[in-house]
């Protein structure tokens, strides 16, 4: 965990692929937990701690997570993403794009979610029991067998960038849930919660971050003419 930003009302942290945002039925402490410990300790706070989870990253997915530090914080929060106020980007690495777009390409399929599984299903018409999803994507970058994907979600269902790449014949480096070939070394998938942009909810500053890139050879070579180009 490395924190991006903090103030007395929100604190934004880099997550690890493998850490889990909010406790689940594993039982293995969660990164909220790691974030309330950091604040009692920084602050030296007696006492609880309060933090407010906001949203989530899937537990091989690494990037950016909010989290709220006042209730103030955390309704607004609570409201900015479900009006669609929070402007996310992904990066996702695919099997290499050969026709690569001149643009954005919209993706929008109907997703169907299978709780037992733990897995989304993508059509392309709607049938019982789906939800609309709707994304953007462009290829930033290209290897001899990999493409980087720039991602802007529409919609937030679930596993939805994962299920809808793999559904367009691109299935995310790394994840077999949804079709790729092999896993990853450490067992992430090659998904980044790379930016998000925002207005602070109390101060209505204007909030932008960026996440760390993976130290990994591959996200090295398809991420480094972007990021010197970006300097």
């Amino acid at each position: 965990m490395r924190v991006v930003y903090e103030d007395n009302h929100i604190i934004v942290v880099d997550k690890s692929p493998g850490e889990i945002v909010q406790g689940d039925k594993t039982g293995d402490e969660p990164l909220s937990e790691q974030v309330k410990e950091y604040i009692k300790e920084q602050y030296a706070k007696p006492g609880a701690v309060f933090l407010g989870v906001v949203h989530r990253l899937d537990r091989p997915v690494g990037g950016l997570v909010v989290f709220a530090r006042t209730s103030k914080a955390l309704s607004r929060l609570n409201a900015m993403f479900r009006d669609g106020q929070v402007q996310k980007t992904y990066w996702a690495i695919v099997p290499k794009v050969n026709d690569v777009p001149a643009d954005w390409v919209r993706l929008e399929h109907w997703l169907v979610r299978n709780e037992k599984q733990n897995k989304s299903y993508a059509y392309d018409r709607e049938v019982p029991g789906s939800k609309k999803a709707v994304l953007d994507y462009r290829v930033l970058s290209s290897t001899d067998h990999y493409s980087l994907a720039e991602v802007h979600l529409h919609t937030g269902r679930h596993h939805q960038i994962r299920c809808q790449l793999s559904k367009a014949g691109m299935p995310i480096k790394g994840d077999l849930k949804y079709g790729a070939r092999r896993s990853n070394a450490d067992g992430s998938i090659s998904l980044l919660a790379h930016s998000i942009s925002f207005v602070h909810p109390v101060s209505k500053e204007q909030i932008t971050l960026e996440s760390g890139i993976p130290t990994d050879s591959l996200w090295n070579a398809l991420t480094s003419g972007i990021t010197q180009n970006r300097k």
